[in-house]
């Protein structure tokens, strides 16, 4: 965050109209414009945008959901809220993505859609996930600078949902967007957010005067997902930022890459190949030791962590039995160091200098 946030903020606080309002709309415009997304509907979280990708599939109660175990919690309880099943497979080991060969094996009669999830932003392969024929939630939470040729990451399958909560690229503190193929699916997403109500009664009354305008009719049952001017403002201010801001994590990243290189015990993330951009959300290394790694940094004032404990180990989804050979794997050796664009060299170097120190 900068002046330029603050003052943003401000002006919204100001104007005393700081829940959804015009601010929420400019934003959903611009970004649909610098990231060349077909239509994009603003929500309050990427966690939700998820829940209501899942609802706005309209698929049968218990179909199941086929998605990787490596991600946020969020994927996960979607499909479970929305009244499915998620059925957690493995990832590639080096890029952390899912692909397309642990899918196949998961699909029976009774798979509704697969999620995908582009872990760090790096883009997932869609091309033969996409060829199954089935419907593809994008989790494109990590991803909103990321593109395959040219498109943006999140427009690729049916429908994809972005994260703009505090640590993410593009930060509003917490707020979402959802973005589709199907114009109708974002048209009824946007009126899904507002209890599905669609207008309020604000926006009735300017173009209905003459009528009860704080009367409406409830198109079908939902939970508010309004986002709010504040976030939207900020939201605008990162827009404009955000180029600045990823050639940042890029060469926070491309440090770390020529530093780590020749250490043979650390094994550093994939980059993207030749027509893929990456986002660079998070720097994740793969190290013997990674427990006392961790504590060994946290001891030096430097804070990692693991993004992400596996899912299918968690009882409430009832698969802890499952094999996943390299999610298991990486939940034993890998580790997120430190990597925003609020970093400063020597910070960034001291980072490095531990990780080297702790392995001699």
């Amino acid at each position: 965050m900068t002046e330029l946030e603050i003052a943003a903020s401000s002006e919204v606080l100001s104007s005393q109209w700081i829940g959804f309002g015009s601010k929420v709309k400019e934003f959903e415009a611009e970004l649909s414009k610098v990231r060349r997304l077909p239509n994009m509907t603003m929500v309050d979280s990427g966690s939700n945008a998820l829940f209501m990708a899942v609802k706005l599939l309209d698929l049968p109660v218990g179909s199941e959901i086929i998605l990787p175990s490596f991600t946020w919690v969020s994927c996960a309880q979607a499909v479970l809220l929305a009244g499915c099943v998620p059925i957690f497979c493995d990832v590639d080991y080096d890029s952390m993505n899912v692909r397309a060969q642990d899918i196949e094996p998961l699909i029976t009669s009774k798979t509704g859609a697969v999620m995908v999830v582009h872990y760090a932003g790096l883009p997932v392969d869609l091309v033969p996930i996409l060829a199954f024929g089935i419907p593809v939630i994008e989790d494109a939470a990590h991803a909103i600078a990321s593109d395959v040729n040219g498109k943006a990451c999140g427009t690729l399958g049916d429908i994809g949902i972005y994260s703009f909560d505090s640590v993410k690229n593009l930060a509003v503190g917490e707020g979402g967007g959802l973005v589709a193929k199907n114009v109708e699916i974002v048209e009824r997403a946007r009126r899904l957010r507002y209890c599905g109500i669609g207008k309020s009664g604000f926006e009735s009354a300017a173009t209905n005067s003459n009528g009860r305008w704080w009367e409406y009719d409830i198109s079908e049952p939902f939970i508010k997902m309004l986002p709010t001017n504040i976030a939207a403002a900020i939201g605008l201010v990162q827009l404009d930022r955000l180029t600045a801001l990823q050639c940042r994590r890029e060469e926070i990243w491309n440090f770390y890459n020529s530093v780590f290189e020749s250490a043979d015990l650390i094994s550093t993330p994939v980059n993207a190949p030749p027509g893929y951009t990456h986002s660079y959300f998070t720097y994740c290394i793969r190290v013997p030791k990674r427990d006392d790694l961790a504590k060994y940094l946290l001891a030096n004032d430097v804070y990692s962590t693991l993004r992400y404990h596996p899912l299918h180990m968690n009882s409430l989804y009832q698969q802890t039995s499952k094999r996943l050979p390299n999610t298991q794997k990486l939940n034993e050796v890998a580790l997120s160091i430190p990597l925003h664009p609020r970093m400063s060299n020597h910070e960034m170097e001291t980072v490095a200098e531990l990780v080297l120190a702790f392995y001699g």
